[in-house]
């Protein structure tokens, strides 16, 4: 089975620095994790390698930092990356990075299986698995909670969970899905394969090498959507301190909750 997994490098912190003129997150240079979403997409990828064999994929979008998060996916146990690093796709919304995943997947070839995870943490719309899924004209399924089984290498039973109900599905491959958290407990990496793995190659994807070179499609220039204003969240920090007795204390929390709106009603 030939598994491809999208993942992504997020910051790793909420201190970063907006482009006023773009609205778009300044990443070069900032302290950066992998997606925590992820791990479980590779988890996902890597235990079903071990059931059927194949070979584990990753694939991300991003600076050539970004190369790190690949080589934390090989310490779990990834069998190669690829990275589409290119000034040209800056600055793109869902729909211009699940389009450009997409040319990528096309650059590396046949596969049977894309895993993604549910969402990111700098964007949190969960969009762009079923978007890249549409650019390639596959069957796909979100929140994805278990993988039952393998039919004749030639689809995948699984299971998914929608609002209300837990759903059972029969994917014909090639297809993609999107994990949910939890559906494994993601492995730790491994310092023996960050030993056994440190030269092994990376290979980069830029706008020339993919199919569809015309810049319209990537980045800001392929983005419908705009960002008009974006800020972090307001820090705010204020601590009290109450003493007096049980039912005293009981009471003046009772009034602060229900005045923040976090109680309603009478009691």
């Amino acid at each position: 089975m030939r598994i491809i997994v999208c993942i992504k490098q997020v910051p790793g912190t909420a201190q970063v620095e907006i482009d006023e003129k773009t609205g778009v997150l300044k990443r070069d240079g900032v302290a950066s994790k992998m997606n925590p979403f992820d791990l479980f997409a590779i988890e996902s990828a890597l235990r079903l390698k071990a059931l059927y064999g194949g070979t584990v994929t990753v694939l991300t979008m991003g600076p050539p930092q970004a190369e790190k998060v690949i080589r934390e996916a090989f310490m779990m146990g990834a069998d190669d990356g690829f990275i589409l690093s290119d000034r040209k796709f800056g600055g793109a919304d869902v729909l211009a990075t699940s389009y450009t995943l997409s040319q990528g997947i096309r650059k590396i070839g046949k596969f049977d299986l894309i895993v993604c995870g549910k969402q990111t943490t700098d964007g949190d719309t969960a969009q762009v698995g079923a978007e890249l899924a549409e650019f390639l004209a596959i069957p796909h399924i979100a929140s994805v909670t278990k993988f039952l089984d393998l039919v004749a290498e030639k689809s995948i039973d699984l299971e998914a969970d929608i609002p209300l109900y837990s759903l059972a599905v029969r994917l014909r491959m090639p297809c993609l899905v999107t994990v949910e958290k939890g559906i494994f407990e993601p492995r730790l990496p491994s310092f023996r394969r960050k030993l056994s793995t440190a030269d092994r190659p990376i290979q980069y994807f830029s706008l020339k090498d993919l199919e569809d070179t015309d810049e319209k499609h990537y980045g800001l220039n392929g983005s419908p959507t705009q960002v008009k204003r974006i800020f972090p969240p307001e820090k705010i920090s204020v601590n009290e301190r109450w003493e007096g007795g049980g039912d005293e204390l009981s009471e003046r929390l009772y009034r602060l909750l229900h005045d923040k709106k976090f109680l309603c009603g009478v009691r």
